[in-house]
């Protein structure tokens, strides 16, 4: 006889599958986000890695806010984490819708009620300064007779029926803002709001000990030499977050005009409802069980599937049911690695918990995926094995136009390409103090995925991107090829190539340390002689960003003047990481390094400091 835990735990497995989570992401959307979106059609929809990129076919843009710097007692504001385009995107647009999602039966996660709110405060204190409107702050009694004009969305539990073609469309959604929630403001222009806005399920003490570190905070922000001097231009009005939930109201006949507000809106859109556990629903077709913050944790669920894929099939996945969703699921994400491998891109083959192996043809390599066990390509076509039930089926598929979605850094609008870079605002404003070269090649025309770092003559991206500029002799000059060999696509380069098989820090915790002395002396080489240089790995945000930066810190001063010696004994601080950091985010707003590469970096930087 089984326990009582071990029918629950199969219970709640089965409440919790992949049709269930995908369908509840494909509702949230058409019943909510889609909606949401389509109040301000103006403003930039950006998802919130990585959940939030789940919950739209197409985003402007993405951005990174963590729940960790929100949490209760660990707040942060993140020096390496700066999201600066996205105030860029909001003062270009007028403001900007930020969608993401959470599981733990809350309305809002961490990064929204919190992370989100701290940032938007400390950009506008300094902001402030630079905009030469700080003044001495006023007291609470001086505030309460200074007007301040603001927008109040009322929470409800009630919902709004508006006439729509003869049907009832209801619509559970608003916006909520606190009424004061910051004690302090501008006294000689309260027009610039630098008070910190928190929603008002943040309770007071919280809110007291989130204001007394807002201006460490800030010092910080002006320690890491970001240059805002771009963003002061453009930004008209201090940002300020709203919050959007299903459970509060929109009266669809006065929605708010954005530009009657006087503050750019940084409207946060939690995409699921507040629930502790699933809720069973249906349709004439099939009933499923609705799961709150479905995307969350997608490593633990989707098999492979990315937010790219899921909507290039969604109807298909939607439509075929629980019983098929697994198989088609598996369909997908083996076509999608196949075509990516049969073009030396990253595509490592998934493996299955069961212990059930895929066939393996005789000289197939394993976990490469450069040739897919099992598979062969004829002419404009490949073949494929595919599991079917308890055995497999051979397919033959045309090959079709399908970008590698691992990286969720190219987006694509029916207006065409829209990137976030703050480089598209003014590139050679943003950081030209800071690091310059000699080199008198001028950047090319615009290339999917390819960043220019200002005026160093350095360049990263991604594999696919990196792969197709190698065949455009006037692009680069030289290449650093940060993946494995045998997905490696380049030849007769000669000495202007160099290739490293740097490891994930997830997986090697010193790979990147141990290849970053021959990248820095062959970058070395090809500067002195003003030769352009790409760096590239699979993704183009974490090894290809650590990469460029050791050799922005090992071959430039602080001044931004290029050093013919190797800089021995140039002493190297974690700060000087960040402000380098900072300056190569400005035109590669992509860049996310994780802690263990830049922990690398770092440690390389300082044994060499230290060596004789």
């Amino acid at each position: 006889m089984e326990s009582i835990y071990k029918v629950a735990r199969t219970v709640k497995r089965r409440e919790r599958s992949l049709y269930n989570a995908l369908r509840s992401i494909h509702h949230d959307y058409s019943m909510f986000i889609r909606e949401i979106a389509l109040l301000w059609p103006e403003l930039a929809l950006l998802a919130n890695l990585r959940c939030g990129l789940w919950y739209a076919p197409q985003f402007d843009g993405v951005c990174y806010f963590k729940s960790t710097d929100g949490h209760n007692g660990n707040w942060s504001f993140s020096a390496t984490r700066l999201n600066l385009h996205v105030a860029f995107l909001a003062a270009v647009k007028g403001g900007c819708i930020i969608v993401d999602a959470t599981r733990n039966g809350k309305r809002f996660p961490d990064s929204m009620s919190k992370t989100i709110p701290i940032w938007t405060c400390v950009l506008n204190r300094a902001l402030a300064e630079l905009r030469e409107i700080q003044s001495p702050l006023v007291s609470a009694q001086q505030m309460q007779t200074m007007p301040l004009q603001e927008i109040q969305l009322e929470d409800s539990s009630a919902s709004c029926e508006a006439a729509d073609g003869g049907r009832q469309q209801v619509l559970n959604s608003s916006c909520s803002t606190d009424s004061s929630s910051s004690l302090l403001t501008h006294a000689n222009n309260p027009e610039w709001d630098c008070s910190l806005h928190l929603p008002l399920w943040v309770s007071d003490t919280e809110k007291n000990n989130i204001e007394r570190l807002v201006e460490k905070w800030v010092q910080s922000f002006r320690a890491s030499g970001a240059d805002l001097s771009t963003l002061a231009k453009v930004l008209k009005k201090p940002l300020r977050p709203l919050w959007v939930s299903q459970k509060t109201v929109i009266w669809l006949n006065e929605v708010p005009d954005v530009s009657s507000w006087n503050f750019t809106p940084i409207i946060l859109v939690s995409a699921s409802e507040a629930l502790t556990s699933p809720r069973r629903m249906s349709d004439p077709e099939f009933s499923w069980s609705y799961i709150a913050g479905a995307a969350d944790d997608e490593e633990s669920w989707a098999r492979g599937l990315t937010p790219l894929l899921f909507w290039r099939h969604s109807d298909e996945l939607v439509s075929g049911g629980p019983e098929l969703c697994n198989c088609t699921v598996a369909q997908i994400v083996e076509r999608d690695r196949v075509y990516r491998a049969l073009r030396g891109q990253d595509a490592p083959q998934l493996r299955k918990k069961t212990g059930n192996k895929m066939p393996v043809l005789d000289g197939a390599k394993k976990d490469v995926g450069v040739e897919f066990p099992g598979s062969k390509r004829t002419g404009d076509e490949y073949v494929c094995y595919l599991q079917d039930g308890d055995g497999y089926r051979v397919e033959t598929s045309h090959q079709y136009d399908m970008r590698d979605s691992s990286s969720h850094a190219e987006f694509h609008t029916e207006a065409g390409e829209c990137r976030t870079d703050q480089s598209t605002v003014k590139q050679q404003e943003l950081g030209a103090n800071y690091i310059r070269h000699s080199a008198t090649q001028q950047p090319p025309e615009h290339i999917s995925g390819f960043h220019w770092i200002g005026n160093t003559g350095l360049a990263i991206s991604n594999a696919e991107c990196g792969q197709a500029v190698c065949g455009n002799n006037n692009v680069v000059d030289c290449i650093i090829e940060c993946i494995d060999p045998s997905c490696s696509r380049i030849s007769d380069m000669g000495n202007n190539h160099i290739q490293l098989p740097i490891l994930s820090s997830k997986f090697d915790r010193h790979s990147l340390e141990n290849h970053l002395p021959a990248a820095v002396d062959f970058a070395r080489k090809k500067l002195e002689t003003c030769q352009s240089l790409l760096i590239f790995c699979a993704d183009g945000e974490d090894i290809s960003v650590c990469v460029c930066l050791a050799i922005l810190l090992s071959c430039f001063d602080s001044t931004g003047e290029y050093m013919k010696d190797d800089g021995v004994n140039r002493c190297i601080k974690k700060n000087d990481v960040r402000q380098c950091l900072v300056y190569l985010s400005s035109f590669h707003s992509d860049a996310r390094p994780s802690r263990g590469s830049l922990k690398q970096v770092y440690n390389f930087l300082l044994n060499k400091s230290l060596s004789p």
